[in-house]
């Protein structure tokens, strides 16, 4: 180095002696840390200017190739002369030395990286022919794919750009044992990278990336097709697949490309045979499986919308190559990243689509274990197939029913363990779609008729329900069909469609519901959801209401009669009709109701129950008479109070009774309040103290 800087010499002349001097000495380790050595000292003394240049006999970046290409042609030879030194037994332990000693060899193409004289042309010419051809003659797989992986980390990309065939060439003449798949795959990360930087110019239109890579990445295969293991040809057309969708993000044509050469690559693969002999499929856990499905999740994740994947005509057949538990994995997966990112979807083929992806969620599948499956794991997956529904929306309600007809086809299919969780909110759905109908009534002279075929259609869905014996979720989307036809303001039918709803959902009381605190659960929402309506004519509500009266009246246990009965009693005084704008007001029917619920509850045995359902009956009569019920009059809630404060005096006193004690001295405390307001005339006569 200071005899460069003295100039007693050229330094062109001075490194070549210096390289060539380096020859003496040949032992591998000794002669590679010596010529590494000499790469160091030079490194600010190699010329670095075009040629022509410079008048001075210095050199120029042309000197600076020829000497650093030397270099690392004769420490290649080291490095690979050391694979051969000493007994077999030892070979283990001299390929891990010559990993450790891997970055002195590179060191040479980051030097030949770091010189500015270095473009494209000179790159193409001069330094990658030269690099592929001492990697490729070696014969050397560690050395192969080091150095391999060295060129397309160190170069510039604008380089790779304009060098991909041969680059891509030389992959098929490594060695059978070199593991081309990560070459490739680094290659096509980084450019994908570089087609994505903000700041970058782009992949250049003459340049056929996808082309070149889809052409390569097949002969590749070809030519390896006997030595390459089955789950790293997946993952070449997975790297593949990622550089379509990424440098290309607009052309779904490339992925469908990649997706149907899978196809075919699977097709000639020796796969095992599915057990029923129908198809070729991939067994659940293996390298294959898990590449390919690494594979399948790349467009999900890419595409912002699932609706993109339906161009892919080629998807769902090779995601059908998969066993049962990756079809699966894939399926909770794409319902997923369509729910998280919330985009609509809006057609019935597209609905279809999608359906038919999420299929190992929605219904058995035949080659599905015998085993039970795990029931937290059953309920999430289906839960977050009812979650979808919400995105199968169309801002037209023609399309949207047909939607949910397509929806209905697929989920009704699922077994009665996959319904209770998938019908409800299709039924839900058509119910808000009958809401969509009656807002663009003066737009669609036929929206009336629309809303009969939406009715029937939750008819229909709901017997599936009845078939399956889910007879609680049955009345319960009964009355909620109920009120939506009460809703629709203008609707012919709706009277006729309330007053059917209403009707199925007595029937499943009357002839299904049998166990006692269903029976109570059940008359306490036929009665509330009544109560809500205002549809009917007198000629339908007056049987409907006092139909409730006499269904709670036979409840099988007093309590439960007591509590039906004057639960019911608010239909006669709150119930409205379409004739009359305002409430019923019927006060001496409500007087009947409460009256029949305090001779129930006197019959009830046990005292403490008893005093109970005499204290709540009391609240139903204190809020009837502040609502103005001319029937209730003080004297019946004097009676009333003293009944209560006499027997609550012979109670023994434990936890539940202190309840009732605490729950009368509440009502007690109310009347009193409203004893001490002046302006009120209420509960004036009254005693309530014993």
């Amino acid at each position: 180095v200071v005899f460069i800087k003295c100039k007693f010499s050229s330094r062109q002349s001075v490194l070549k002696d210096l390289v060539e001097m380096c020859r003496g000495v040949q032992h591998p380790l000794r002669g590679l840390f010596l010529r590494n050595y000499l790469l160091q000292c030079t490194r600010n003394q190699l010329p670095d200017v075009e040629e022509n240049a410079s008048s001075e006999p210095d050199g120029d970046v042309q000197d600076s190739i020829e000497f650093i290409l030397l270099n690392f042609s004769e420490m290649n030879k080291l490095w690979v002369r050391m694979q051969h030194q000493g007994h077999t037994r030892d070979k283990e332990r001299r390929e891990k030395e010559r990993q450790e000693l891997c970055l002195l060899v590179g060191t040479n193409l980051v030097r030949l990286s770091q010189l500015d004289g270095i473009d494209v042309e000179k790159y193409k010419q001069s330094v990658l022919t030269s690099v592929l051809e001492q990697i490729i003659k070696c014969n050397d797989p560690i050395s192969q794919e080091y150095l391999m992986e060295c060129i397309i980390q160190v170069f510039p990309d604008e380089f790779h750009l304009q060098t991909l065939h041969s680059l891509l060439k030389a992959c098929q003449n490594l060695q059978s044992t070199v593991n081309v798949k990560n070459i490739i795959a680094s290659l096509a990360d980084r450019l994908a990278s570089f087609a994505q930087r903000d700041d970058g110019p782009g992949i250049p239109e003459e340049i056929k990336l996808f082309e070149v890579f889809s052409e390569e990445v097949s002969n590749v295969l070809k030519s390896r097709s006997s030595t390459m293991r089955k789950e790293d040809m997946i993952t070449l057309q997975a790297s593949l697949l990622s550089l379509a969708l990424k440098c290309y993000p607009d052309r779904v044509d490339y992925v469908d490309k990649v997706c149907n050469h899978t196809v075919d690559l699977l097709n000639s693969l020796d796969l095992e045979k599915h057990r029923q002999g129908c198809q070729n499929f991939i067994q659940n856990g293996t390298p294959l499986c898990n590449e390919l499905t690494r594979m399948l999740k790349i467009p999900i994740d890419i595409y912002d919308s699932i609706l993109t994947v339906v161009e892919l005509k080629s998807y769902p057949e090779l995601l059908s190559r998969l066993s049962y538990e990756p079809r699966k994995e894939i399926a909770v997966y794409i319902a997923t990243r369509i729910v998280d990112v919330a985009i609509d979807i809006p057609s019935p083929d597209e609905a279809e689509f999608v359906f038919e992806l999420l299929d190992p969620l929605i219904k058995n599948q035949p080659d599905q274990p015998s085993e039970a499956e795990d029931p937290d794991e059953f309920a999430e997956e289906q839960g977050l197939m009812g979650r979808l529904i919400n995105v199968l929306h169309s801002d037209t309600p023609d399309q949207q029913f047909r939607i949910l007809n397509t929806a209905r086809k697929h989920l009704g299919s699922g077994g009665d363990k996959r319904i209770s969780y998938t019908l409800p909110p299709i039924i839900f759905s058509a119910y808000n779609l009958v809401y969509s109908y009656n807002q663009i009534k003066d737009e669609d002279e036929k929206w009336d008729k629309k809303c009969d075929k939406i009715f029937a259609f939750c008819l229909q869905t709901i017997s599936a329900f009845v078939k399956a014996e889910m007879f609680e979720m049955s009345l319960r989307l009964y009355l909620q069909g109920a009120l939506a036809a009460d809703r629709q303001d203008g609707y012919d039918g709706r009277e006729n469609i309330a007053y059917e709803y209403i009707s199925q959902a007595f029937t499943i009381y009357e002839d299904e519901i049998s166990d006692y605190k269903a029976q109570i659960s059940a008359i306490t929402l036929i009665i509330g959801t009544f109560e809500q309506m205002s549809c009917f004519g007198e000629e339908n509500h007056e049987p409907l209401r006092t139909q409730c009266a006499l269904v709670a009246s036979k409840l099988l246990k007093k309590p439960a009669q007591c509590r039906g009965v004057y639960t019911s009693a608010q239909l006669f005084w709150s119930g409205r009709t379409k004739d009359a704008e305002e409430e019923s007001r019927d006060g001496k029917r409500v007087s009947e109701c409460l009256k029949k619920s305090l001779r129930i509850a006197n019959q009830c045995m046990d005292k403490s129950v008893q005093v109970q359902l005499f204290t709540e009956v009391l609240d139903r009569y204190l809020y009837f008479y502040e609502k103005g019920n001319e029937h209730v009059a003080e004297a019946t809630l004097q009676q009333l109070i003293d009944k209560i404060n006499e027997e609550i005096g012979t109670l023994e006193m434990n936890d539940d009774n202190e309840q009732i004690k605490k729950h009368l001295e509440n009502s007690l405390e109310h009347i009193e309040l409203k004893q001490q307001d002046e302006e009120s005339p209420l509960y004036q006569e009254l005693k309530i103290r014993s």
